[in-house]
């Protein structure tokens, strides 16, 4: 049975159970972090700069041997993971190609001190000129590794498989094998494994409206752009509507959009970090179900750009405007 959630009203702010913690701010997007198991923090920001973080000392070091990165408009250095087991770390950006054009590809290394060691590109998406919807959100998975890859403005090949514009794509960690595990997506930016489970669960934004929450399965098409809640910028609809066979149907979606970014689970619940929507946001869940949203920090005007939580148990985050900081249970 296909799962449908819809949510179509906006939220009002619920009394604060947290409090923030600003801990860096640095002067472009972080758009992707992790944490070394030594406490560190690395992080991305999207002009092509890789640091190390350290929560005690609050001391930034630079990672030499960073790959050229295409850095215009949404392109760039982006997600970065720390693999549990094997000792590497993945990334992810934007990859400079002729005329112009770009490429999301994904990297993996190791850090000797703070350079980068073991180098190599393991995955490479198809090109284009359109430097948007680069999707990059990276998860383990039983001996795999997963990355989505947005549309890039070429709504066509989404629907099909001889590219992987629109896709979440499965891989051995060594970058070999890698298959399309579902299609039809728009700009994917958020991808997380349910603890204690094998789901892989998916946020991307539509455009006005449609942002959906996605449960991704293998060779399920989530139906980009032929099916959307979103509407074209200008107004007219997109393709032939909300529904269709063969096609699943998101667990959530929003109208008016919040423009979903990262996307983690805390405490039992989904929570999201939210760009247009300018807050973080909780999903309590009762299995599929949702129970309730409540919209957290909206009256900063702070585009918040991931979510993880920390080895502190809390939930970090990072802003476009370059913060990386941590909410606090306060009761």
């Amino acid at each position: 049975m296909t799962l449908l959630f819809v949510i179509l009203i906006s939220f009002s702010v619920f009394a604060q159970d947290f409090k923030q913690e600003i801990l860096l701010t640095n002067k472009d997007v972080i758009w992707g972090f992790d944490f070394l198991s030594d406490g560190k923090v690395i992080l991305t920001e999207r002009i092509g700069k890789l640091s190390l973080f350290d929560p005690v000392t609050k001391k930034v070091t630079p990672i030499l041997g960073v790959p050229k990165v295409y850095a215009y408009a949404q392109a760039g250095l982006l997600d970065v993971r720390v693999h549990p087991t094997n000792g590497f770390i993945y990334l992810t950006y934007a990859e400079p190609k002729p005329k112009d054009q770009s490429a999301t590809v994904l990297s993996r290394f190791k850090l000797k001190e703070n350079k980068i060691t073991e180098f190599k590109k393991i995955f490479e998406a198809n090109s284009n000129a359109n430097p948007y919807h680069y999707g990059s959100r990276i998860e383990f998975l039983e001996g795999k590794v997963f990355i989505t890859s947005g549309e890039r403005g070429d709504r066509p090949a989404v629907q099909l498989l001889n590219n992987y514009f629109g896709k979440v794509i499965r891989m051995n960690e060594d970058g070999s094998s890698p298959e399309i595990w579902s299609r039809g997506h728009r700009s994917p930016q958020g991808l997380v494994l349910r603890p204690g489970t094998t789901e892989l669960w998916e946020a991307e934004m539509g455009p006005q409206g449609g942002d959906e929450i996605n449960l991704i399965k293998k060779d399920a098409n989530y139906g980009w752009a032929i099916v959307t809640y979103g509407k074209e910028y200008e107004g007219p609809k997109i393709g032939e509507g909300t529904k269709k066979s063969g096609m699943e149907d998101p667990l959530i979606y929003w109208v008016p959009s919040i423009s979903p970014s990262g996307i983690t689970f805390w405490k039992n619940d989904l929570w999201i970090g939210t760009l247009s929507g300018e807050h973080l946001r909780q999903v309590k869940l009762d299995g599929f179900k949702v129970v309730s949203q409540k919209e957290h920090f909206k009256n900063l005007s702070w585009r918040y750009r991931n979510v993880r939580v920390g080895p502190d148990q809390n939930l970090w985050f990072s802003t476009d405007e370059g913060r990386l900081g941590k909410i606090i249970p306060t009761k």
